[in-house]
């Protein structure tokens, strides 16, 4: 097992110890530093590893190998990418196999393959593509997740049912059964709304729960940056009045034209 320190309180880093020749896959962009005997490549992931779904929805296809090439011990020091807490998680002590939510890898150390998971049932398929598109870590070697605010872990039992707001989900054994619930017209799931949408869980299996996912909290970040903008600036709901009555005009008149 390769030693590794986590550091912080919110913004979380780790740091691991790396022996002469020893290396950890990172996700792009997230080392934040290393000794001077580390090296970092970046490259290409196994094409049996890059699901189709990570490129058709931006996801990224490459990863960052750190490696030890010097004689002596050297470290790196691996930040997570927001306000968030890092959770070691040892594949073996999971069966193997864990479900996370979209980005949640950050690094890896031994066997450890990360892959899509895409559920093909139309009920767990949500309007986002972040509802269906989930990171499925495999293998037997220690990973790395990210999880937003603080993060509770739950044991099911068998046929123990826990539900669970879908965006809190940071991951779950493969063991636990997840059914999609909408708390009301579909619509409104679809198109928006705090709560509309929760996950039914049933064990047995382990689930962690993060209060404060990332994209409700940047959410929150852009009603507050965008709403004063709104009330310091009261044209600019005029202005957009004025550009659908030019855009109007001229369609009108391209059409008048033409028939002429």
């Amino acid at each position: 097992m390769i030693p590794f320190q986590i550091l912080g309180g919110e913004a979380q880093v780790v740091q691991i110890k790396l022996k002469p020749q020893e290396f950890v896959i990172i996700r792009p962009g997230a080392m934040c530093f290393m000794s001077g005997s580390v090296e970092m490549v970046n490259i290409f992931m196994p094409e049996n590893e890059v699901g189709m779904w990570h490129w058709l929805f931006g996801k990224t296809i490459t990863s960052v190998v750190i490696r030890n090439t010097g004689s002596s011990d050297g470290f790196v020091g691996i930040a997570a990418p927001s306000l968030a807490r890092i959770l070691p998680i040892d594949l073996a002590m999971f069966g193997g196999e864990i479900l996370c939510q979209p980005d949640a890898f950050l690094c890896s150390i031994n066997d450890v393959n990360v892959n899509v998971a895409v559920d093909p049932r139309a009920r767990n398929v949500m309007g986002s593509a972040e509802g269906f598109l989930r990171q499925k870590l495999t293998g037997q070697g220690l990973a790395f997740i990210i999880a937003g605010g603080s993060v509770v872990q739950k044991k099911l039992d068998v046929g123990e049912v826990l539900t669970v707001d879908v965006s809190c989900i940071a991951a779950v054994n493969s063991t636990v059964s997840v059914q999609i619930k909408y708390n009301g017209p579909l619509r409104r799931a679809v198109f928006g709304g705090d709560n509309m949408v929760t996950a039914t869980l049933t064990g047995p299996g382990i689930v962690f729960i993060q209060s404060l996912p990332f994209q409700r909290f940047s959410q929150r970040i852009a009603r507050a940056v965008t709403s004063p903008n709104m009330r310091e600036n009261p044209k600019f709901f005029v202005q957009i009045a004025i550009f659908f009555i030019l855009a109007y005009v001229v369609i009108v008149s391209s059409l008048i034209l033409t028939d002429v």
